[in-house]
């Protein structure tokens, strides 16, 4: 199965994602719609969507204006029920796509923080059989509300952290993909970038939790994905047999 992964910083950007997909002999294609190109192949030809995170925010459109481009693919995306997962900024612009309010949270959330899923989790094809209650790896001052019709699937005190909007599309707030080694690079950057953000942002403390709950969050990352490439492939599977069957 051919995955397309939409990023927005440099690659590489599927992190355990990509360990998953090579795992299934899935191929990944990591593409922005900055660059001003195509993917490879038409859309149609993709069997999943993956949409990663990065400092840029859903509104800053004037700044961004890929931006708009993103928001009618996403919506082109939805409409055609190719199976979708964004993360952190992906989730954003999922809800974004569909008109549900993005906004600043309350305060950040920078390194592991624990998440509760709901009891609607426990039905929902992607989340069941996870931990209820698990420490999540973190780096967001926006957030999204769970998009009109969609399922809340996790939460805490802050926000929202994840829903699933139909039958074939989640976001997420949380950084399920991202491995140690890009996530030492993340603070690492940040400690050094002038004029940033520093709310919340405690680089000692996040590298010393991470020794504490990378390993095993990266395991959860793994499974996460495979199961979503398990659902997108048995939904390309069912719209094939569809479409011979007509």
């Amino acid at each position: 199965m051919h995955v397309l992964a939409l990023i927005h910083e440099p690659p590489p950007c599927s992190g355990v994602f990509a360990e998953a997909a090579a795992q299934r002999g899935d191929e990944v294609e990591e593409w922005s719609m900055a660059w001003g190109t195509l993917p490879s192949r038409p859309l149609e030809e993709y069997g999943a969507v993956w949409l990663f995170g990065g400092v840029v925010n859903t509104h800053e459109e004037d700044d961004h204006p890929w931006l708009r481009d993103e928001n009618v693919l996403i919506r082109r995306l939805l409409d055609r029920r190719v199976p979708m997962l964004g993360i952190c900024l992906g989730g954003q612009l999922i809800a974004k796509a569909v008109n549900a309010p993005v906004m600043r949270a309350e305060v950040p959330e920078i390194g592991f923080h624990e998440v509760r899923l709901t009891p609607e989790a426990a039905g929902d094809p992607l989340f069941a059989g996870l931990p209820e209650r698990v420490m999540a790896l973190q780096w967001h001052y926006y957030r999204f509300d769970v998009p009109e019709g969609g399922v809340t699937l996790a939460e805490n005190a802050v926000c929202p952290q994840a829903y699933r909007l139909g039958e074939l599309a989640w976001g997420l707030q949380f950084h399920a993909e991202t491995t140690r080694k890009d996530w030492l690079h993340w603070i690492d950057e940040w400690a050094a970038l002038p004029g940033a953000d520093r709310t919340g942002f405690e680089p000692d403390h996040l590298r010393a939790e991470t020794d504490v709950h990378m390993e095993r969050w990266n395991e959860l990352g793994r499974d996460l994905a495979g199961r979503f490439l398990d659902i997108a492939e048995h939904a390309g599977t069912g719209a094939r047999r569809s479409v011979g069957a007509a």
